[in-house]
């Protein structure tokens, strides 16, 4: 079989090298962004423009090229795609049955001050699913009941991303902290334990600088005790579990503990002025209203609409009932994120391809790597155990539940299908780009740039874990991708190789927000097609912003006492 050593420098100056290895992610951001070309278009313009460089400047072997955007392409639509096509599904049957309405209703019940909706749905219950699934299911479930709700489309989709950050180092039941300890050799408790001495610190911010980003500084002040109550309650038990129990149920554990104390507190407090707007103000508030017009406030298929675009019939059930397919969705997450289920479900049925040509083909070498080491390329067909296919028996046990015989709910799928084929699109070009750009080494060749800046590498090594989940989509994708040259690197300089493999988790959940998977995700459950451009401008300060304060948090733990004092094994 022919091999190919991947190439990181060919212009023999790493800057340079690194320039164009960034073209096709700079071709993405530039289209979405400036020239508001589509999301799909904007997609295969960056995987053409990715071939292109990988091939004739970095050298790949064209066949193999190909196979890694093709495998890209296949891991876009399973598993990420069927997340999002199943729960639009879900979404649109409670539209369509009228339930949502009175699940509105009990959500407004608890407060009906937006701010306070927000910390409830988009941060707290977010945080579950999070841990829970991961992988889009979060954005997906909480932008369409916010837009439920009647917050406009760039206040679901953009707060959504906002407020899934400070989970995501932890999600799908601690997943990218085991594929982190895969891929060093180092300990998962430590690693652990470090980025829970990472991230508590943001379980904190992030609550508050979710609603300034909704109602400003002086809409923030006045819900003060609200916003404290839920960053403590979920921030206190996210350090002790990931410090002593490990990082399986960190979100779990910490997202129910911060619903629950949030949902008590409110009891016996609320702020003296209701704040009833579901816009976004300021500049924002610009961005939303010139390009709101033609769209609608849910992925129901109309303005105000339900599945297929009729109104939604009155329900006449109970709270309970109205509740009972999202409690079952919540239920099915679970158990698909659970390791003993997942192998259950595998022993039934799998299929693993070997991709011929690619599988073993491609050799990563030092310096972003100890030894040469070929890359597997092994697309994982596991159908059954996928958190999609959970999803999927879930609202098909809800649809019965809720009234659907078997032809309505497979007519409503279909129409499901048609909604969201841009964004099924859009993410399978998505993670042809991404693979291509593991498999052709580009994304090694910018992560060499940055662990080429010495004593400034704790901040920029930071930044590069914010690149890796930009780039990949995934939080564990950018561990597996860069944790090793992390490792490396820190040795190499003389710093904590746990400190820098955790900072690169910690440092990539602030770049979930800005890759195109999770806007796509976004704008599909906020009905909001066309506007991925906006998304990405509305949520790319935020995203800097945050991670650049993580690079910060752990330079101090590199170099400043006490904060070193906090450093696992330093």
């Amino acid at each position: 079989m022919d091999t190919w050593n991947q190439l990181y420098d060919p212009f023999g100056s790493i800057l340079i090298s690194a320039l164009v290895a960034a073209l096709p992610v700079a071709t993405m951001l530039i289209a979405l962004a400036f020239l508001h070309i589509a999301a799909h278009i904007a997609a295969i313009a960056a995987l053409v423009v990715a071939l292109a460089v990988a091939i004739v400047v970095f050298g790949m072997p064209a066949g193999i090229a190909a196979k890694a955007a093709g495998l890209g392409i296949a891991s876009g639509l399973f598993p990420i795609g069927w997340i999002v096509l199943n729960i639009i599904f879900l979404y649109r049957l409670t539209v369509a049955n009228g339930s949502f309405n009175r699940l509105q209703e009990t959500i407004a019940g608890v407060t009906p001050d937006r701010r306070l909706q927000l910390l409830l749905i988009a941060f707290a219950f977010g945080a579950f699913f999070e841990g829970a699934a991961g992988f889009g299911t979060p954005v997906a479930v909480t932008g369409a009941v916010l837009i439920g709700l009647g917050f406009s489309p760039l206040a679901a989709s953009g707060l959504s991303l906002i407020a899934n950050t400070a989970p995501v180092a932890y999600g799908a039941l601690g997943t990218p902290v085991i594929a982190l300890a895969g891929v060093t050799g180092l300990d998962v408790y430590d690693l652990s334990a470090m980025i829970g001495r990472q991230l508590p610190f943001f379980s904190l911010i992030v609550p508050f600088w979710l609603i300034w980003a909704f109602a400003g500084f002086r809409g923030m002040i006045q819900v003060w005790p609200a916003i404290l109550v839920t960053g403590v309650s979920f921030a206190v038990p996210q350090f002790l579990v990931s410090n002593y129990m490990g990082p399986y149920l960190v979100d779990v554990i910490a997202a129910l503990v911060s619903l629950a104390c949030l949902s008590l507190f409110l009891r016996v407090w609320q702020p003296k002025e209701t704040w009833t707007s579901t816009r976004l103000g300021g500049r924002a508030a610009a961005i939303e209203g010139a390009t709101a017009r033609g769209t609608g406030p849910s992925p129901g298929g109309g303005t105000g609409g339900g599945a297929g675009g009729a109104a939604a019939v009155a329900f006449r059930g109970s709270t309970l009932l109205a509740w009972m397919p999202w409690l079952i969705l919540t239920v099915f997450v679970f158990l698909w994120g659970l390791g003993d289920i997942k192998a259950m479900l595998n022993a039934l049925w799998t299929t693993n391809v070997p991709i011929d040509g690619l599988h073993r083909a491609v050799i990563k070498v030092p310096p972003v790597v100890a030894a040469p080491t070929p890359e597997p390329a092994v697309f994982a067909f596991n159908i059954l155990s996928m958190t999609g296919t959970g999803i999927l028996l879930a609202a098909v046990l809800g649809g019965f539940a809720m009234g659907f015989g078997p032809v309505a709910l497979v007519r409503e799928y279909g129409r499901t299908l048609w909604v969201v084929r841009y964004s099924l699109l859009t993410i399978a070009a998505m993670l042809g780009l991404g693979y291509l750009t593991r498999y052709s080494g580009l994304d090694a060749t910018m992560g060499l740039a940055f662990a080429a800046t010495g004593v400034f590498y704790p901040f920029f090594g930071t930044l590069l874990g914010w690149l890796g989940v930009a780039l990949t989509g995934s939080d564990t994708a950018s561990n597996v991708l860069f944790g090793g040259l992390q490792k490396i690197t820190a040795q190499q300089i003389g710093l904590s190789p746990v400190l820098m493999a955790a900072a690169n988790s910690s440092g990539g959940v602030m770049g979930k927000m800005i890759d195109a998977q999770s806007i796509v995700v976004a704008s599909t459950a906020t009905n909001w097609f066309g506007h991925e451009g906006e998304i990405l401008r509305y949520v790319f300060f935020h995203s800097i912003a945050l991670a650049c304060l993580v690079g910060l948090l752990v330079t101090l733990q590199a170099y400043v006492p006490p904060f070193t004092a906090m450093v696992v094994g330093g």
